[in-house]
């Protein structure tokens, strides 16, 4: 049996284990809510140049572009959204697991396919496995802005363009609410969806010079903002899913220091009573 000093010792660890969870919680709601509105902000932008893309595309007039035009898979990259630090559930795992099984189930061999990764979490787990990795960012801000990532976006964009890629798969947590998030997976490139007319835009819209430059200037533009829109809503789910863990390491920290307290308790009244009963005991004796 634990010692009245052991068990003190743990209760008094578990108490500073919970200020810490409990900080981290408060620290993450403050990021959520930030995370949250910037995601919520750059919608009616995306939907916008959504719209024009569209207008274009649909116009009626034949639209050759590349990034419209489905051609061979000879290799597929995937994009990966993770964060740089743990501690926040199952927010990483759970799409790492998801990415790791399409990728066997669909790639026999390494020169098939390519990885995209923001985090250090998903590079070190791709890294681990000797999966390849084309291009990765390391410590993008709690609230990221497009300087950030307009780098690796347009990079990405442009080994599609030159074909070193032939399809690109966008993975990321999609922010439903701070409870829940959503592992997502959209195919970002070739933007068939666009080409095919499943989305028709309402507004009309007088192009110069002509339609088609303004094409070659807004698709990777287009494209690139898809992907920041996936950052920001990665972002809002990392933030949620942290919360959401330090919450609960807070409260297994107030059940775990109540079922210490009452075995210390327990531990000091048997201790007293062993010493009441010495005591009683050596009277006795000296009658």
């Amino acid at each position: 049996m634990a010692s009245l000093r052991d068990i003190k010792t743990r209760i008094n660890s578990t108490v500073k284990t919970k200020q810490i969870t409990k900080a981290m919680y408060m620290v993450s709601a403050s990021k959520l809510n930030r995370a949250e509105a910037n995601a919520k902000a750059f919608v009616p932008y995306s939907k916008k140049i959504q719209e024009v893309v569209e207008s274009i595309a649909n116009s009626g007039e034949v639209v050759d572009h590349p990034m419209l035009t489905a051609r061979e898979v000879k290799k597929t990259a995937y994009f990966v959204i993770t964060s740089d630090r743990g501690l926040a559930g199952g927010y990483n795992s759970s799409i790492l697991r998801q990415v790791y099984r399409t990728v066997k189930e669909r790639h026999q061999s390494t020169d098939e396919y390519t990885i995209i990764v923001i985090g250090r979490v998903g590079r070190d787990f791709f890294k681990k496995r000797g999966m390849p990795i084309a291009k990765e960012v390391l410590g993008v801000a709690d609230q990221p802005n497009f300087n950030d990532v307009s780098d690796l976006t347009s990079e990405t964009i442009q080994m599609y363009l030159d074909e070193e890629i032939d399809e690109l798969n966008v993975y990321y947590n999609h922010y439903e609410s701070a409870i829940s998030q959503v592992v997502t997976s959209t195919k970002l490139l070739p933007l068939t969806n666009i080409a095919t007319g499943d989305s028709k835009a309402q507004s009309t819209y007088e192009y110069e010079p002509n339609q088609e430059e303004i094409l070659n200037v807004l698709l990777p533009q287009y494209a690139e903002s898809l992907i920041y829109g996936a950052l920001l809503d990665g972002k809002a789910s990392e933030h949620a899913s942290r919360m959401t863990a330090m919450r609960s390491a807070t409260d297994n920290a107030d059940d775990i220091i109540g079922d210490l307290s009452l075995q210390y308790n327990r531990a000091r009244q048997a201790a007293i009573t062993q010493e009441i009963t010495e005591i009683v005991g050596g009277a006795a004796a000296l009658e």
